[in-house]
């Protein structure tokens, strides 16, 4: 089967900004207006096409990140919704891997918030292209002008306005395109989907001659050939000639273009779309993937976006399906992929047969015979298949750069509250887990609870609601509890012999361990300085073993230990008597003995907290911060609020949206996500442990 549509004219882009910046409102209306939906569904009523889970249209934001395909002036525009809550930053963080490019949706009253900062930060971590549209024009304190000197201040980007408002709040009626010089006045009775093209207001002129030249003259930067014309007379430039030029330089990251509108009364949005086709990246404007050979990690390979080179691809998301199993959305990078055929899962090593293939429209899906290079797609069949594993033909294969996750930083335990619901809780954890790297399930091997980790309460709230609603299992949860790490300052040497002699073969194992603290996030670092045959090669991986059996169940409070350098520098064997056994639980003992001399210390996840408050608020919200074992970093005003920036222990700050609302009768509003893991405060670190061994005790009692 021939390609649908010609790659040049293919665009895989994601949404991304803020919570209830109207990420989701703007794509309803890019569906409406693009023939996708017939009708335009409100994220605030429950009816948005996107937000199709029940937590979802419950809340009013995005949980997961949707996927849907839409044809727009002979265009494909492949888009992903995804969330703006920080606790599902993993959705964002998956998405940006896989897109070309995207559109960065901004509160024209509110600008530049803190989740709209952490996506912006992850789009420039993959160099992804961005065209910035300022929604909610409409809204009392609207200003765009304001906005793009945030976006250029806060953000560092290089903004060149494409269009103006006329108006703004209750008076913005249209746009002004600079690239035409023309106004574009909606028509409200028609749901905005009329407009008509008029000449410039005669009060906005000065200001759309202003902005013009300013578009120009950054324009012109970017095209080496365009600057000669310039400076002979700006009028020699043609509209085609900047608009080859904005491409030019979005695509490379060195300017953003800006728009404006209101994606709830209809404004701005069909602008948009064009805007999408003329200046964010084809899947042929980038540069080929680069990879390498699985057997032979060291050599670079390159996959050229074609549909006849070899066919390689990326799982970037798992969802669980009611009715068809487990869904693999992929991204194709490069060849064909038919259904019914086999790729190989170069991660797992595995061989797989992909059953059908689905062009996703949120949760509607079409089958399609076939894939191609550019395109985004889901799978069923792929059951090995987890998020980060790359896709490959059997004869010639490549192995893309996986992507890395956060490491959950709160959990809770959980028990199903009858013996029916115990199998569809596992059930449930299970997919849950294959679909959420950030979420993880262990059972604790002494209290024989199921402990469920995650990125924040938000999170292992919809989790749990999830079971309950997906998996018909109720469960009874235990109250939050926070992720602390163990590790250690100081570095020692340790020698220590196991030697078991009961009646018939004895066990020996005999080894000197250097424990030294390693760099924060280094994890752990095991080598091997064994010279002259002290301790036969055999041995070694259960040395090792032993080591990271203690290391996760902790030494000094009973928590994981992190970062550490482990130096095996000598030991001793018995022919007869040496096992793989005698030396692991050598090497356990040894580093259990070697940890506790070496001051060992406990370590607690810190969040970066964001607050906007009236300024009437200020004192009592900075002296409960204090309070919280915080540190202010930074107060700004904004209009008439105060940002206050803070880092704060998540132990403290279990709760703080209830504490907040009352503190500030319900006007301030606040984001945190994951910062670091910081040492404890010794007298707090005591209160822990102790904590720590009543748990142990009353639950052997």
């Amino acid at each position: 089967m021939a390609r649908r549509v010609n790659l040049e004219k293919v665009r895989n882009i994601g949404i991304m900004a803020h919570i209830d910046a109207g990420k989701t409102t703007l794509t309803e209306r890019i569906l409406f207006y693009s023939g996708r939906s017939h009708k335009i569904g409100e994220s605030h009523d429950g009816a948005a096409v996107m937000d199709w889970m029940k937590q979802e249209q419950e809340r009013g934001i995005t949980i997961t990140s949707a996927a849907t395909t839409c044809s727009w002036q002979g265009h494909r525009i492949n888009i992903i919704d995804t969330p703006g809550h920080v606790d599902f930053t993993v959705e964002v963080e998956r998405s940006l891997r896989v897109l070309d490019g995207t559109v960065a949706v901004f509160c024209a009253v509110g600008g530049v918030e803190p989740q709209a900062e952490k996506v912006w930060h992850q789009s420039n971590k993959y160099a992804v292209p961005k065209i910035a549209f300022i929604n909610k024009m409409d809204r009392a304190g609207a200003d765009f002008f304001a906005v793009i000197k945030e976006i250029e201040e806060e953000l560092g980007a290089n903004v060149i306005p494409l269009q103006i408002p006329i108006g703004a709040e209750e008076n913005f009626r249209g746009i002004i395109d600079l690239m035409e010089m023309k106004a574009y006045v909606y028509d409200s009775d028609s749901l905005g989907k009329n407009f008509h093209i008029e000449d410039i207001p005669s009060e906005f002129i000065e200001q759309a001659k202003k902005y013009h030249h300013l578009m120009v003259e950054k324009a012109v930067e970017l095209e080496d050939s365009l600057m000669e014309k310039y400076l002979e007379s700006e009028d020699l430039i043609t509209k085609e000639e900047l608009i080859k030029a904005v491409r030019k330089g979005t695509i490379t990251n060195k300017i953003v273009p800006a728009l404006c509108g209101s994606a709830f009364k209809n404004k701005g949005v069909q602008r948009l779309l064009d805007a999408v086709n003329l200046y964010l990246p084809s899947p042929l404007d980038l540069p080929p993937i680069e990879g390498s050979d699985p057997q032979n990690p060291d050599k670079k390979m390159v996959r050229e976006v074609k549909d006849d080179a070899p066919f390689s691809a990326l799982a970037f998301k798992v969802q669980s399906d009611m009715h068809m199993g487990k869904l693999i959305y992929f991204r194709v990078y490069s060849g064909k992929l038919t259904a019914g055929s086999y790729v190989q899962n170069v991660t797992k090593g595995k061989k797989e047969r992909v059953g059908r293939i689905l062009q996703m429209h949120a949760n509607e899906r079409e089958s399609r015979p076939d894939i191609y290079a550019g395109d985004i797609a889901a799978a069923v069949g792929l059951d090995h298949t987890t998020t980060g594993d790359t896709l490959s033909c059997l004869d010639n294969q490549v192995i893309l750069e996986a992507m890395e996750f956060p490491a959950p930083v709160i959990s809770t335990s959980i028990k199903p509250e009858s013996q029916a619901d115990q199998d569809r809780i596992a059930k449930g954890l299970n997919r849950l887990s294959e679909e959420d790297p950030t979420f993880t399930v262990n059972t604790n091997t002494e209290t024989k609870e199921t402990i469920i980790s995650g990125m924040g309460e938000l999170h292992l709230e919809v989790i749990v609601d999830r079971l309950r609603r997906e998996f018909n299992a109720s469960a009874k949860v235990g109250a939050p509890k926070v992720a602390y790490k163990e590790t250690v300052l100081g570095s020692v040497k340790e020698d220590y012999r196991y030697v078991k002699q009961t009646g018939g073969r004895g066990q020996y194992g005999h080894v000197v361990l250097e424990l030294s603290a390693a760099k924060p996030s280094e994890g752990f670092d095991f080598q091997n300085s064994i010279k002259g045959g002290a301790i036969p090669k055999e041995y070694i991986p259960a040395i090792e073993k032993g080591i990271i059996e203690v290391m996760k169940k902790g030494v000094y409070a009973g928590y994981p230990v992190v970062d550490v350098k482990v130096n095996l520098v000598d030991g001793s064997y018995h022919e007869v008597d040496s096992s793989e056994f005698a030396f692991k639980m050598a090497a356990g003992e040894c580093f259990k003995r070697a940890f506790n001399r070496c001051e060992p210390i406990l370590l607690e996840p810190h969040m970066s907290v964001e607050i906007l408050t009236p300024e009437d608020y200020m004192g009592a919200v900075v002296g409960d911060i204090c309070s919280r074992r915080g540190k202010v970093i930074n107060i700004d005003s904004k209009d008439k609020h105060q940002v206050i920036s803070a880092e704060a222990p998540l132990a403290e700050m279990f709760g703080y949206a209830s504490s907040l609302r009352s503190l500030t009768s319900g006007r301030a509003n606040y984001s945190m996500h994951f910062e670091k893991y910081v040492e404890v405060p010794y007298q707090i670190a005591e209160g822990i442990i102790e904590a720590k061994k009543k748990e142990k005790g009353q639950k052997k009692t």
